[in-house]
């Protein structure tokens, strides 16, 4: 005989306000990063929709919709994706960290960290993070702001977010 599991009305709004919420971070998020979120063709349109949608009623419903839709979809990757980005988050501040120092290394002049780094991420830009070190190192050397560094780092971040 099986047994039957009785969940709450209030359980089931807590849960449905969770899918609202990840889907309101899910509709400020940019196109190139729900790409590589594993979405349902339902739920991408409706992601897409909602950022012509400007009434705050029609907004609000959508989002309804959106909470709906995301009830069928595997959220483990999305939450994955959002806690990555959210800045609050020790793997966010971890990650941070981590291309700080790349960045560091690699304008100090080690070459074998700029190979390493990219062995281990062969979709970079070889030439284009090759520029960007040797134009810190440049920058560095005759005391200028460091906007190749800055560039170098967002330039990581972008590649880390692959």
């Amino acid at each position: 005989m099986e047994e039957i599991i009785y969940v709450s009305r209030a359980e089931l709004k807590r849960d449905m306000k969770e899918l609202k919420d990840m889907g309101e971070r899910l509709m400020e998020m940019k196109p190139s990063l729900l790409d590589k979120l594993p979405l349902g063709e339902r739920l991408r349109a409706a992601l897409d929709e909602s950022k012509r949608i400007k009434s705050h009623n029609a907004r609000k419903r959508h989002l309804g919709f959106i909470g709906k839709l995301m009830q069928d979809e595997d959220l483990e990757p999305i939450k994955e994706l959002l806690s990555r980005l959210d800045s609050s988050s020790e793997e966010f501040n971890r990650r941070f960290h981590q291309l700080e120092r790349w960045r560091d290394r690699m304008i100090s002049g080690d070459n074998k960290v700029l190979t390493d780094y990219l062995e281990q991420h062969p979709e970079a830009d070889h030439q284009h993070i090759r520029q960007l070190v040797r134009n810190a190192k440049k920058e560095a050397e005759q005391n200028k702001p460091p906007a190749s560094a800055r560039k170098l780092f967002k330039y990581l971040r972008e590649v880390d977010e692959l």
